[in-house]
């Protein structure tokens, strides 16, 4: 039989035999999202400060070894962000964490570094949820190699929070949860994140130019400025003010009043019934708005 009839004898008994065990042609796979990610890095950069680590990069990649996202530590050498990358790849592409190998070859297995996308130091450890590898994560530039792997370790250990997180289903009833990208996203427009409409609303806005006087007459206003530069006037007395909503009033110029210069870090509180406006935006403020009590 040459060679011909014998593929066309394969293939004639192997199809039948792949349909009746039921195999599907594609499958469907978990991998992390980029919020993912970041709770991953959160939670080792903090694992990484309480243990008083002198520095450290700190990679995620997805379930194929792509990059998801990555923070350098102060402190932290040059190259730390590119073997971060490489630790977490290689865990993630060996399904193994990167110890293992590192061992292998000092126990003589040196042709193991001629692979290509391989890192073999200790710091890269897979990401599995459900038994199911969905990332990896790599660390560089610790006081130690054993620390690398801690702080990873520690990274990957927030993956046991995703199945009772409140971006699921699960999430408590009167549970607010706003990811980091719908508050980015929420800053030039402005929206009201949170309105139930009782005694506390909390939105977000951003300031490039002057903006209208405001009274709040019932309720204090709590501004977090989260970046920028701004002269903000409290105090004085609305000229020409108009009533806008219940117990809001607004003007295009306040007479008097205490100028400030507010800047990245600061909070004020404004009590209610006192007049406050933003006079010049010296570089665009972005704030976070806290009505009520």
């Amino acid at each position: 039989m040459n060679l011909l009839k014998q593929l066309v004898v394969i293939a004639i008994f192997t199809v039948p035999s792949l349909c009746a065990s039921g195999s599907q042609p594609i499958s469907e796979k978990k991998s992390l999202t980029l919020e993912g990610a970041r709770r991953l890095i959160a939670a080792a950069e903090a694992y990484a400060k309480e243990h008083n680590a002198p520095g450290g990069a700190i990679a995620v990649v997805d379930n194929g070894g792509n990059l998801i996202a990555l923070e350098r530590l102060e402190g932290t050498f040059s190259a730390g962000s590119k073997i971060a990358t490489g630790k977490a790849r290689t865990a993630v592409l060996f399904k193994q964490p990167t110890r293992v190998f590192e061992e292998l070859i000092n126990k003589g297995r040196t042709t193991m570094v001629a692979l290509e996308d391989f890192t073999p130091l200790q710091g890269g450890i897979p990401i599995l949820v459900s038994g199911e590898i969905v990332g990896g994560i790599g660390v560089s530039g610790t006081s130690s190699a054993q620390q690398d792997e801690e702080v990873a370790m520690a990274g990957a250990e927030a993956t046991k929070q995703f199945g009772t997180s409140p971006l699921t289903s699960s999430q408590p009833a009167g549970i607010g949860y706003f990811p980091r990208e719908k508050v980015d996203a929420s800053f030039p427009a402005g929206a009201a994140l949170f309105d139930p409409g009782g005694n506390c609303a909390i939105s977000t806005s951003r300031r490039d130019s002057s903006g209208v006087d405001d009274l709040h007459g019932k309720d204090p206003d709590i501004l977090d400025v989260l970046a920028g530069l701004a002269t903000f006037i409290t105090c004085g007395t609305l000229l020409d003010g108009k009533k806008v909503a219940e117990n809001e009033s607004r003007s295009t110029e306040l007479h008097g009043g205490a100028p400030r210069t507010l800047v990245a870090g600061d909070e004020i509180v404004v009590p209610a019934g006192t007049p406050q406006w933003f006079k010049r935006s010296l570089r665009p403020v972005f704030l976070l708005h806290r009505e009520g009590r």
